[in-house]
């Protein structure tokens, strides 16, 4: 449909699961797209890829967990193509840790790359806007741990509820600038990390994707295209005047009890 045609496209976090399928449906849609992640080989598979199916794109090492290297993702950009238009903040740690057994280091790892990546990331790609008197968009990659998740997503909660204050702090902040800052609280996903995840930290087998389906409402895990197609959707025009928004895309529903 051309939902983002011409418009320059920054998926932090956009060499694998999530990130990558936003990347994917961001170029499909018309979109030049850069991507960033800490380490070369997925990023730049990813756009080999892209750009063998004809479309435009770039990676970017950076570790999103060092506010200097977020900042400079969006001036990479800004050098390559002139502007950035849209802005996606999916990278995220979800390494597990409790209120008793966190130890300072992963909570301000948590808050390193969940939270203080995004913020100077968006600080970076909104002050290009703001220059240039261009509206632009940004969708954060929340989850609906922010409301309060399991026990032992302790400083992931810490972290990604900030991103869901933040997220609505900047769209009031930016609404006259004419940038649209949504987010996006996605439920249990099927990614390469989470399966990392499950197996580092449950002991999960080969099957453990079929047997959290069957456990499931819809009988299926979020699946990335999905999610990456409602992002398209946030990010591009189609979308109107909504801004501040962070919406629940998940099976769950908060507040319903059986």
């Amino acid at each position: 449909m051309g939902l983002l045609d011409d418009k320059i496209v920054l998926v932090n976090g956009g060499s694998q699961g999530v990130g990558a399928a936003i990347a994917r449906a961001a170029v499909r849609e018309g979109a030049t797209v850069a991507v960033t992640g800490r380490r070369p080989e997925p990023g730049e598979a990813l756009v080999a890829e892209l750009s063998a199916g004809g479309g435009r794109a770039m990676y970017v090492q950076a570790d999103l967990s060092d506010a200097e290297q977020a900042k400079a993702s969006v001036a990479e950009v800004v050098d390559a193509y002139g502007r950035i238009d849209c802005l996606v903040n999916a990278a995220g740690l979800t390494s597990r840790g409790t209120l008793l057994d966190t130890t300072p280091e992963l909570f301000d790892a948590h808050i390193a790359v969940n939270l203080k990546g995004p913020f100077f990331a968006m600080q970076a790609a909104v002050a290009d806007m703001v220059a240039r008197k261009a509206p632009g968009t940004i969708v954060n990659i929340i989850t609906t741990s922010a409301h309060g998740g399991q026990p032992f997503l302790a400083p992931y909660v810490a972290a990604k509820a900030g991103l869901m204050g933040l997220t609505r702090n900047a769209a009031h902040a930016h609404r006259w600038d004419r940038i649209r800052i949504n987010g996006l609280n996605i439920g249990w996903t099927a990614t390469e990390g989470e399966d990392a995840v499950q197996r580092a930290f449950h002991g999960a087998g080969d099957d453990w994707r079929e047997q959290a389906a069957a456990r499931l409402p819809m009988g299926k895990l979020g699946q990335p295209d999905e999610i990456a197609d409602f992002v398209v959707l946030l990010l591009s025009d189609r979308s109107g005047v909504v801004t501040g928004s962070v919406i629940d895309w998940d099976q769950t529903v908060l507040g319903g009890l059986d």
